[in-house]
C-alpha cells in the first residue's frame, strides 16, 4: 500500500510527500531533514542553503517574460509532531512512517501522518520543481521547530527573504483562506523537593488511555477529554478514599497536543487493592457517560507493580494536586465579535513527577494580548501557590488580520473562477508562522491556505486525497495570476 502513494493523482506532490515520510524529523531531531531537503535541491538544481536559525531557504528564478511579477514566498514547516498508539513501537527518531491510503484518505500505522507540514513542504517542492508552471520568482522558506517552539521563524533574519508576497501552506481545510491567528505561550511550572519513603503498603500502576487527544488549537473547542485532568481526578480520589501516595505521574507529551493518556503509580495499602480497584471501574464509567458522543474510547486500568523505593512527600502532593485540579484547560472565552472562533484556552499538555521533581507544561493562547496575558497570570497563580517556580517561553504574538489584503482579493477571485464557489476567509485559533515573520516584514502580504487535514497531532492524522488535487490546480493558478 505505502508504495502506491507516490502513484496519487498529483504524482508530483504525493511522490514528494512519500520522501518525507521515509525521513524521521520530529520536532527537535531534524538534521536528517535538513540534510535531506539540501541534497534533493542539488539533484533538482535548486539554490539553497541552511541560515543560522536552521531554516532551508530555496529560490527559483522568474520563468521567461515572468521578471517583473511579484516574488512569492512558499513557506512550510519541516517538523512533525510525534504521537502514536499505545501498542505502536514506532521510533521517530529513526523509522519511517508507516503511510497507507484508506478509501480518499491517506493516514499513518499507529502514528501521526506528518502531512502538518509535509504535505505543504512537498507542495513547495513540486512547485520548485515544476517547468510548466509560468511564475515570477520564487523563494522557499522551510521553517525548523514550529511545532514546539516556532524556533526557525522566531530567529528568522529580515535579510532572508525579498518576496513581497507570502503564502504558508499550513492550514488545514481546503477553500478556506486564514488571514489571522492566535499567539501562544509556554507556561512552565517546577518544583524540587525530598522523597519520601513508602509505608508498608503495595504499589499499583493506574493508566487513563484510549482519549481522541487533537491539536490544541484547532480542536480545543470540541469538548476533548484531557487525560492529565482525568488523572487527577482518579489520584485525588485514592488519595481522600485509600491514603494513596504518588510515586510517578507521567501523562502527555507535547504542549501542543491534547493529552492522550497518562500513567500514574501509587502506593495504597495492602488491604485496599480491590477497593481500588472498584474505583477505577467506576470512574471509567463516570467518564464514559461524562464524555458520550465525544471520546468513546476511555480506558481506566489498574495492575500492581513492585512498590518504588521513594515517593511524593504528603503535603507536596496535596500542593501538586490541589494547582492540577484548579488549573484552567480548555477553552476559557469565545471572540465576542466572531463567537463560532476560540479567542482563548490553554492545554495542559504535560505532568512529570517523579520521587523528588515535578514539571508541569502548558500552552495558552489568545488572539487577544490582554486575555493571553490573563492566562498567564491565572497558571502563575495557580502554581505559585503550589510552591512551584514559574517560566514564561516561546512567546508568539497574534497574527492580527487584514481585511484589505489585496492577495486574499486576488485568492478568491481565483478560486471563484476555479471552482464556481466562495472560498471562506477566516481567523483560526491555532498559532501560524504569520504572526511573527510578519514581525520581521511588516510590509508582506500573508494568507494561509492548504488542502485538508483531519486530526493533526495524533494517531489518528489524515489528508484528504481530493482536496490535495483541488489544492494543487489552485496553486498552480494563483502563481500565474500574480
Amino acid at each position: 500500500m505505502i508504495t502506491q502513494i507516490k502513484n496519487l493523482d498529483p504524482k508530483i506532490v504525493w511522490k514528494n510527500f512519500y520522501l518525507l515520510t521515509q525521513v524521521p524529523r520530529p520536532s527537535g531531531h531534524l538534521q536528517q531533514i535538513q540534510q535531506f531537503l539540501l541534497d534533493w535541491a542539488e539533484k533538482h538544481g535548486i539554490e539553497a542553503r541552511k541560515d543560522r536559525a536552521k531554516n532551508i531557504i530555496m529560490r527559483k528564478p522568474a520563468t521567461a517574460g515572468r521578471e517583473d511579477a511579484p516574488c512569492i514566498v512558499l513557506q512550510a514547516h519541516m517538523d512533525m509532531v510525534p504521537q502514536k498508539t499505545d501498542e505502536s513501537r514506532h521510533d521517530f527518531e529513526t523509522d519511517a512512517i508507516e503511510a497507507y491510503i484508506d478509501g480518499d484518505w491517506v493516514k499513518a500505522k499507529g502514528t501521526t501522518l506528518g502531512s502538518d507540514d509535509g504535505i505543504g513542504v512537498a507542495a513547495i517542492m513540486a512547485v520548485l520543481e515544476s517547468n510548466d508552471i509560468r511564475h515570477g520568482r520564487i523563494e522557499a522558506l522551510f521553517t525548523a521547530d514550529e511545532e514546539t517552539c516556532m524556533y526557525g521563524v522566531s530567529h528568522l533574519s529580515p535579510n532572508t527573504l525579498t518576496g513581497s508576497i507570502l503564502l504558508n501552506i499550513d492550514n488545514e481545510t481546503m477553500g478556506e483562506f486564514v488571514i489571522g491567528s492566535a499567539g501562544g505561550i509556554n507556561i512552565s511550572a517546577s518544583m524540587k523537593y525530598r522523597s519520601a519513603k513508602p509505608e508498608d503498603d503495595i504499589a499499583v500502576r493506574i493508566t487513563v488511555k484510549g482519549l481522541r487527544g487533537g491539536h490544541s488549537g484547532l480542536e480545543i473547542n470540541q469538548g476533548r477529554a484531557n487525560a492529565n485532568k482525568l488523572m487527577a481526578h482518579i489520584v485525588n480520589l485514592c488519595a481522600m478514599e485509600h491514603g494513596a501516595r504518588i510515586c510517578t505521574w507521567q501523562g502527555g507529551n507535547m504542549r501542543n497536543a491534547i493529552p492522550r493518556t497518562a500513567e500514574v503509580v501509587l502506593s495504597i495499602p495492602l488491604d485496599c487493592y480491590a477497593s481500588t480497584e472498584l474505583l477505577t471501574r467506576t470512574l471509567q464509567e463516570e467518564f464514559a457517560d461524562i464524555y458520550r458522543g465525544i471520546e468513546d474510547n476511555i480506558t481506566v486500568t489498574i495492575e500492581q507493580v513492585p512498590l518504588p523505593e521513594r515517593q511524593v512527600p504528603a503535603k507536596v502532593q496535596d500542593n501538586l494536586l490541589n494547582a492540577i485540579i484548579t488549573c484552567h484547560d480548555g477553552v476559557f472565552r469565545n471572540i465576542p465579535d466572531i463567537p463560532s472562533v476560540v479567542e482563548t484556552s490553554s492545554n495542559l499538555g504535560i505532568v512529570n513527577i517523579n520521587e523528588n521533581s515535578a514539571e508541569i507544561l502548558i500552552l495558552a493562547r489568545s488572539s487577544n494580548e490582554l486575555m493571553l496575558r490573563q492566562m498567564v497570570e491565572m497558571h502563575e497563580s495557580c502554581f505559585t501557590m503550589a510552591g512551584m517556580k514559574v517560566v514564561e517561553s516561546g512567546y508568539y504574538p497574534a497574527w492580527q488580520p487584514n481585511l484589505e489584503s489585496p492577495v486574499t482579493a486576488k485568492m478568491t477571485d481565483v478560486y471563484r473562477r476555479l471552482f464556481g464557489e466562495e472560498a471562506k476567509v477566516q481567523v483560526c485559533h491555532a498559532g501560524l508562522e504569520c504572526s511573527l515573520i510578519g514581525k520581521v516584514y511588516p510590509n508582506m502580504d500573508l494568507v494561509s491556505l492548504g488542502p485538508t487535514l483531519r486530526s493533526p497531532h495524533t494517531p489518528d492524522e489524515r489528508c484528504n486525497i481530493p482536496s490535495v488535487k483541488q489544492f494543487w490546480i489552485f496553486l498552480r493558478e494563483l502563481l500565474e495570476a500574480f
